[in-house]
Formats: structure tokens, C-alpha cells, sequence
């Protein structure tokens, strides 16, 4: 019998990207098995997501470290235990970086059009904020492979929402979100069924 392509997903806060996927999951609708939930807040509202659903839960809490280098030392390790073919960043808002045997393994999604609003400090409410003020008629979300700059790995897949006249920053968040609980699950259904490919900076669809 093949053994299930497996996830572990980071969280930081309430964890509506792993709501997400755990109820695709459920339906049937998710390729991957979400082996491990990891947080870096003991507190984090998410957990109790992975907790009702009977998923491992690991907090490793970025307090305790003394660095990036340690922290996300402790990050992966924890990932090899779990022994995940894939980590899955679901609004863990720190920065790690990434071993060489996690190159290419490892996704985030972002709530614009990246290189548009993006980088250190941009994230959530204040990433649709920047959009309405500066006037853009479309924005949308990124999917893409996590290197050691945020915000900054390949490209995997985009797409776009209108910004409408009338939007508000919380108004615009939700239709993102509703593109981005689209988006995330078919990227990780690609990579499990082997139909990404890597080539430098491009990302095909195979």
C-alpha cells in the first residue's frame, strides 16, 4: 500500500487556513493527509482546529530560541519526525530558514499578488489596506515556495480578485480569503499528484 502524501502546517494565530483544509480534507477534496500541526504560540487559536480533528499538535515556541537559526532548526526537526513530504505555512507570521533537505518543500500563501505588497511587515489587514489606498483595481493571492527573504520563493500560482470602489480593507480580505481557500488546496493537490515542477526560479505545471 503507498503511503499517504502527508502535511504539516505552521500556524501563529487562529488558523483559518488550516479550518480550510482540514473541511477539504474531510470532503474528500484534499490530496494530502495533515500529519502535524506546528505553532509557534502555545495561545494560538488554530490549535484547537488540529485538536477536534485528532491531528498531532507541536508548539515550538520562537521565545525560547535565541535566533532564527535555532528556531527553525527546532521547526524542521519536528517536521522530519513527523516525517511530512510537505510544510504548509498557514499564516505563521515568523521568519525561518529553510535546510537543504526542505528546499522546495516548504509553501506559503500570500494575500496579494506578489511582488506587489509583499515583504517583511506585510500581512494581513495591513496588506489589503495598502491595496484600497493605493487605488488598485485588482489584487489576489500567491502561492509560492518559501526561501530566507519573506515573501520572496518561486512563484507557484496566482489568483485574482477585483478590488471593487467600495471596498474596505476587511470587505476586500474576505473575497481574497474565499480565492486563497481555493487556490491552497489545489496547489498542495499538484505537488502531491508529482505535477510541480522546479527549475531555478520557474515553477511549471506538469
Amino acid at each position: 500500500m503507498l503511503k499517504p502524501f502527508t502535511i504539516s502546517v505552521m500556524i501563529s494565530g487562529g488558523g483559518t487556513t488550516l479550518k480550510n483544509l482540514i473541511e477539504r480534507y474531510d470532503h474528500g477534496e484534499l490530496d494530502a493527509q495533515i500529519a502535524q500541526v506546528i505553532s509557534n504560540k502555545p495561545d494560538a487559536g488554530g490549535l484547537q482546529y488540529a485538536a477536534d480533528a485528532g491531528i498531532d499538535c507541536k508548539v515550538v515556541d520562537h521565545r525560547n530560541y535565541d535566533g532564527v537559526e535555532s528556531f527553525s532548526e527546532a521547526i524542521f526537526d519536528a517536521a522530519r519526525q513527523a516525517g511530512v513530504d510537505l510544510v504548509v505555512m498557514g499564516g505563521f507570521l515568523r521568519r525561518v530558514t529553510i535546510p537543504e533537505d526542505f528546499v522546495n518543500r516548504v509553501i506559503n500563501i500570500h494575500p496579494s499578488l506578489i511582488p506587489a505588497f509583499c515583504g517583511k511587515g506585510n500581512y494581513g489587514r495591513r496588506v489589503h489596506q495598502a491595496v484600497v489606498d493605493y487605488g488598485c483595481r485588482v489584487t489576489g493571492c500567491t502561492v509560492h515556495f518559501v526561501d530566507d527573504q519573506y515573501d520572496h520563493g518561486p512563484i507557484i500560482a496566482q489568483d485574482t480578485v477585483e478590488v471593487k470602489t467600495d471596498d474596505s480593507a476587511e470587505s476586500l480580505a474576505a473575497r481574497v480569503f474565499e480565492a486563497e481557500c481555493e487556490l491552497y488546496p489545489r496547489v498542495v493537490n499538484a505537488i502531491a499528484g508529482g505535477k510541480v515542477k522546479t527549475t531555478g526560479r520557474r515553477v511549471d505545471w506538469v
